[in-house]
């Protein structure tokens, strides 16, 4: 999950209008997705909200653009407000059948997709005619939207995480910027120099409600060397050693040194906002959380590095890995399947278009120059043309991620049944930190066989 963007991972409470429609046909469409004029429609969601002013005037402009250089397709772009950040609402819309032509999930959603029956195999359509960048993006982002030998969705975001943390809090409480944490003691200690500077900043902050949690526990606990699932994927692994160091890690932070604020049970919305306004000095995420915390919640770019994520001794073992992409809705005609892969190469996949149009977003609120979307594999012709592009148009200091960049930490990716176990993990994650008596191994334990019913269920 990443932050939506993304990303996106999680929660945002943005008010978005349902079904707000950017474009819409002028006469009524068939059964088959055209219209009287013979025009293909299709549905799109995960339109920007209201609130994101510059990215929905961008959409809007991509929208008329692509129409305009394809005549013969009408875009009606959907704001779904919270679904395109919020597991469980995707889940709803899903169950309820009340998703989009082409409709945006996470890289762990593919599953879910596939159970609830609404996925289209677009395997024979996907190709260098219908996707020009297709032979470059990574295969491994291919491989998560496929299930035997088909192809169900496509990447059009990744991401890995690492120590995002605020440059001014750290100078304020006497921290070294250019030598941020490796471990996680040093994380503690660190996040108690930036609270005793100020009592009203969280020196590390933590998501622990609305699958997020979860989210993060994996990647906390990879970054001990510790695993979620058995090699197999059919048992819980997380009630380890290392599943237990990330709890007491938490633990002592919250309640041993009070270095985590008071406010607990956040989602991916309410951190983010009180890191833009200057109250919390470190947290994991992406590069792409310092663009939703000034693009989004209106905060400072220059405050902001990454760095590669803590391990407990040294740098972590590894680091959680993921992203998004599209799906498409059974029983879509031909055309309507093409029309959205047109739309998703045009808006998602071409340097210099949509997403990866830096010249228009350098003198826009709207960081260039993040190591992020990271989508096309190394050495291929649109990964040259995309990293040329970013270096030129760069408005941001690139060397606040030269740290996460220089040092990237092997990637692993979610489990399977991710967001289900996520929900489970919320648990762990919110007892630890609202419950200074909370028995960290009857967290893990609980969660631990719930997990284990959730596999046995499935399998």
């Amino acid at each position: 999950m990443s932050v939506p963007q993304y990303r996106k991972v999680a929660a945002l409470a943005l008010v978005a209008g349902l079904g707000l429609s950017l474009t819409a046909c002028s006469t009524k469409s068939d059964d088959d997705g055209s219209d009287a004029a013979g025009k293909v429609t299709i549905t799109v969601d995960c339109q920007p909200v209201a609130a994101q002013k510059e990215l929905l005037d961008n959409w809007n402009a991509d929208v008329t653009e692509f129409q305009k250089q394809n005549p013969d397709i009408v875009i009606k772009s959907i704001s779904v407000g919270q679904q395109c950040n919020n597991p469980p609402d995707f889940t709803a819309r899903l169950a309820g059948g009340t998703t989009t032509d082409v409709f945006y999930g996470y890289m762990t959603d593919l599953q879910q997709v596939l159970d609830s029956g609404q996925a289209m195999d677009i395997t024979s359509y996907v190709s260098k005619d219908t996707v020009s960048t297709w032979d470059s993006v990574d295969p491994a982002l291919k491989e998560v939207f496929t299930d035997g030998g088909k192809l169900y969705g496509v990447p059009v975001k990744n991401y890995s995480m690492g120590l995002v943390y605020n440059k001014t809090l750290f100078q304020k409480a006497g921290l070294d910027v250019n030598n941020p944490p490796k471990t996680w003691p040093e994380v503690r200690e660190a996040a108690k120099k930036i609270s005793a500077a100020d009592k009203s900043v969280a020196g590390y902050a933590e998501y622990s409600a609305g699958n997020t949690g979860g989210w993060h526990f994996t990647s906390l606990l990879y970054s001990q060397g510790g695993r979620v699932l058995s090699e197999d994927g059919k048992k819980a692994a997380f009630n380890s050693a290392e599943g237990k160091q990330v709890l007491q890690n938490l633990k002592d932070m919250r309640y041993g040194d009070d270095s985590m604020g008071s406010r607990q049970l956040l989602q991916w919305g309410d951190l983010l906002t009180n890191a833009a306004a200057g109250k919390v000095g470190m947290f994991i995420g992406a590069p792409d959380t310092t663009q939703a915390i000034v693009s989004q919640f209106k905060g400072k770019f220059e405050d902001w590095a990454v760095a590669p994520l803590p391990g407990q001794s040294d740098l972590g073992k590894g680091t959680l890995g993921g992203g998004e992409g599209y799906f498409f809705k059974k029983d879509l005609t031909k055309e309507q399947v093409e029309a959205g892969l047109k739309w998703i190469a045009y808006q998602k996949l071409t340097p210099g278009k949509g997403q990866f149009d830096y010249v228009r977003a350098k003198p826009q609120n709207y960081p260039v120059g993040l190591p992020q979307p990271l989508l096309f594999a190394n050495g291929t012709e649109a990964q040259k043309q995309e990293f040329d592009l970013r270096k030129a148009n760069a408005n941001v200091p690139v060397e606040n991620f030269a740290l996460f960049e220089n040092k990237q930490l092997p990637i692993v990716g979610e489990p399977r049944d991710a967001q289900a176990i996520y929900a489970i993990l919320d648990s762990a994650m919110s007892g630890v930190l609202t419950d200074p008596k909370a028995n960290i191994d009857t967290l893990l334990k609980t969660a631990e066989e719930k997990v284990n019913q959730l596999l046995a269920a499935g399998s």
